[in-house]
Formats: C-alpha cells, structure tokens, sequence
C-alpha cells in the first residue's frame, strides 16, 4: 500500500469515526456504517467503500418472507 494510500485510508476512517460514542443500537451501528461509507467515498477509496457496503447490507434490518418470497399482509 503506497503511503498516500494509506493516509487516505486513515483520514477517511478518522473522518467517519465519532469520538468515543459506544454504539448501542443496531440502528446507531448502520449510521456509523453508513457515515464510514460515505467517507471512504469522498476519499476515493473503492475497495474500502466495497467493504463498508457489505458490512451496511449485514447491518440492514431483515424481515421474514413467507411463501414465495413475497410480504404478505397482516390477517
């Protein structure tokens, strides 16, 4: 990793690291996430930005499909 990289890839955590804050809530985990992603774009950093994209998707609430995939409606 070349050393304009590297800094790059430091500024851009840094930038999407809040200080100290401890999250508590799978919500406050995807925000964090979330601005993480966006710093890491604007850094230009792809493979990194690759990375904190999946990790957002995992982060993403899921809810249970029944049948064929489809949500159905509450009786």
């Amino acid at each position: 990793m070349s050393t304009e990289t590297s800094f790059r890839l430091s500024k851009a955590l840094a930038n999407g690291r809040d200080a100290d804050h401890r999250a508590d809530s799978r919500e406050a985990v995807l925000a964090r996430l979330l601005a993480k992603r966006a710093a890491a774009h604007r850094a230009g950093l792809k493979d990194l930005e690759d990375i904190l994209r999946s990790q957002i998707e995992w982060a993403l609430p899921m809810h249970k499909m029944e049948g064929n995939g489809r949500k159905t409606k509450a009786s």
